[in-house]
């Protein structure tokens, strides 16, 4: 039995937010990564004395701060953004995922409907 051609097309569009939650997820965890490292780097830091030298990278460089006041600033601003980074992510990721269970009750209930799970269930029985 032949696959009607809309669902043909809402099958592909189904793989693709499949794919596009994927993406999103090893995203997300990526900025979480990044953020418990940033988060341990900076309690690490607050125990040390003021007169401690630190370095900041700088492209491929290692630049001396100025002061550790500075590094902490810097590390606090950048924890700040990558909060709002996954809080975005997240709000997408969610998104994505109510409409790949929408998609996915809707195709189901279409491939019930057009018949085409009892014919595959029946060739899989002979």
């Amino acid at each position: 039995m032949a696959i009607p051609a809309k669902l043909q097309n809402d099958i592909k569009v189904y793989q693709r937010l499949q794919q596009e939650l994927g993406a999103i997820g090893q995203q997300r965890a990526q900025f979480e990564l990044k953020l418990r490292e940033t988060s341990r780097t900076l309690e690490e830091i607050q125990g040390l004395p003021e007169e401690t030298p630190m370095y900041r990278t700088v492209g491929g460089l290692l630049v001396k701060a100025k002061s550790k006041k500075d590094v902490v600033d810097l590390l606090s601003d950048e924890k700040e953004t990558l909060e709002v980074r996954i809080k975005a992510v997240e709000r997408q990721e969610n998104h994505l995922r109510e409409r790949y269970e929408s998609m996915q009750k809707e195709l189901t209930e279409a491939i019930q409907a057009a018949g085409l799970a009892e014919s595959a269930s029946s060739k899989g029985k002979e």
